[in-house]
């Protein structure tokens, strides 16, 4: 059986028979893999301090009595004198905080019976001294004021605000790794090219708590703090192209 001769099909025996490659028959030429630049990843460290700005003194006042309302009562007035305090010594009202209230039973287990032998007031306070030289001064105008009623938690040093500090960390921990990253570059004996990525590995905040120091007032009996410094930290990771 003969195929009918269409006009395509006579086109197609044509340019057979002159060798001519038809478009089924023409080779693909295979396309170049594009090429890898080659990279360099680095770590880099960096770090910020600061003088504190901000003492937060965590303080309360613990009282017994034989009823509860006896306790309360010299818990109410150890408290009362305490704030006064505080306040005489320039700590603003929006910088002091009640933390806690309690009142508890107290119970004697001697002989292995429970006996009720009183109660327990208490009340912690958050005190922000933003002027640090006068830390020590407010810790001791708190126990002159409540007397032994008076406790101390806590002397935490801070900053107000620790973005910049944080902010200048990362920024030495950017150059410390550009720096590394220059370094092979030129050991390579390659150019440093653009960066590729960037990113935050880890950060660290430090507060200095209390210690032992030399603090003195102007001519007053004051509690020793030492306020050190503020130092945040921060880790990066960068991959840079080697031109």
């Amino acid at each position: 059986m003969r195929l009918p001769r269409t006009p395509v099909a006579v086109a197609l025996v044509s340019l057979l028979a002159l060798g001519v490659p038809t478009l089924a028959a023409a080779p693909v030429a295979a396309r170049p893999a594009p090429a890898v630049p080659a990279t360099v990843t680095v770590t880099g460290e960096g770090s910020a301090s600061a003088p504190p700005d901000l003492a937060v003194v965590a303080a309360g006042v613990a009282a017994s009595g034989k009823t509860s309302q006896a306790a309360l009562d010299t818990q109410n007035k150890a408290a009362a004198a305490l704030l006064a305090a505080v306040r005489a010594q320039g700590v603003a009202d929006r910088d002091v905080r009640t933390e806690s209230v309690s009142l508890n039973p107290v119970h004697d287990h001697t002989g292995g019976a429970s006996r009720l032998t009183g109660y327990q007031a208490a009340q912690s306070f958050s005190v922000k001294v933003r002027e640090v030289a006068r830390t020590g001064a407010v810790l001791q105008a708190v126990t002159d004021a409540a007397g032994d009623a008076a406790r101390i938690d806590s002397v935490v040093f801070d900053v107000a605000d620790p973005a910049p500090l944080k902010a200048r960390a990362r920024e030495a921990a950017h150059d410390d790794a550009r720096a590394k990253a220059a370094q092979y570059a030129h050991l390579s004996g390659r150019d440093l090219g653009r960066l590729v990525s960037l990113s935050e590995d880890a950060a660290a905040y430090r507060r200095p708590g209390p210690s032992a120091g030399d603090a003195p007032g102007a001519g007053m009996s004051v509690v020793p703090v030492a306020p050190g410094e503020i130092r945040a930290a921060a880790t990066v990771t960068a991959v840079y192209e080697l031109a």
